[in-house]
């Protein structure tokens, strides 16, 4: 996998954050989907309490690309890789299968290098380390994909979602709601990521490894 990828402070999002969630053929819907519901509407109910929200949209990266370039003014303030089909060695429409072809890692490696910050679900991660942006970092994946993600460069940690500054990761599908979660509860506050889990009937998982090393769970 390729190497170079550079770690920087995080850059703090700021109330009205653009997120921008990547598609790609073969990415898996629940991956790209659960994040872009629960950022819809902690945006629409942070400009109800008077907050600029921003937006979040759906973006493709790569030779047709149509997400911004990453200095550009609508560049994003979070940009969220779903996995989709990288156990399974789909070669014709996976995450996989865009790592292979590079044009997605090399997009991705150009934004986490102009200080976007990266939010990966399930084997996105894989395309990140494709990119070099795991490397020496804390990170987590699916459980099919760990042992390659270790393997890459990253550091492995045993968590649902891993927080290291400007790159966030998650595990299993599912658990990329509990990411969106802790991101929007850190941006807008307790109550409007509580009232996002509620109108989507999802009970929270708060098993986070924060920044340097320390547990984030909050508890019951």
């Amino acid at each position: 996998m390729s190497r170079g990828g550079t770690h920087k402070p995080p850059a703090p999002l700021r109330v009205g954050m653009n997120v921008d969630v990547l598609l790609y053929d073969g990415f898996d819907e629940l991956d790209g989907i659960g994040p872009y519901e629960v950022f819809d509407y902690a945006l629409d109910y942070a400009a109800q309490g008077g907050d600029r929200a921003g937006r979040v949209r759906y973006v493709t990266l790569g030779v047709d690309a149509t997400a911004p370039e990453p200095e550009a003014a609508d560049a994003p303030d979070l940009l969220v890789v779903p996995g989709g089909g990288w156990n399974a060695r789909d070669e014709e429409a996976s995450a996989w299968a865009e790592a292979q072809k590079g044009d997605v890692p090399r997009a991705l490696a150009d934004h986490h290098a102009a200080g976007t910050r990266i939010a990966s679900v399930c084997t996105g991660s894989m395309l990140l380390a494709e990119a070099g942006v795991t490397d020496g970092r804390r990170a987590v994946t699916h459980a099919g994909a760990i042992d390659e993600l270790r393997e890459s460069g990253a550091e492995v940690v045993d968590a649902r979602v891993v927080d290291d500054g400007d790159l966030l990761t998650a595990g299993g599908v599912t658990s990329g709601l509990d990411l969106a979660l802790y991101v929007v509860e850190r941006e807008f506050g307790r109550e409007i990521a509580d009232r996002v889990a509620t109108v989507i009937e999802y009970e929270r998982r708060y098993a986070v490894a924060g920044r340097d090393g320390e547990r984030a769970d909050r508890p019951e």
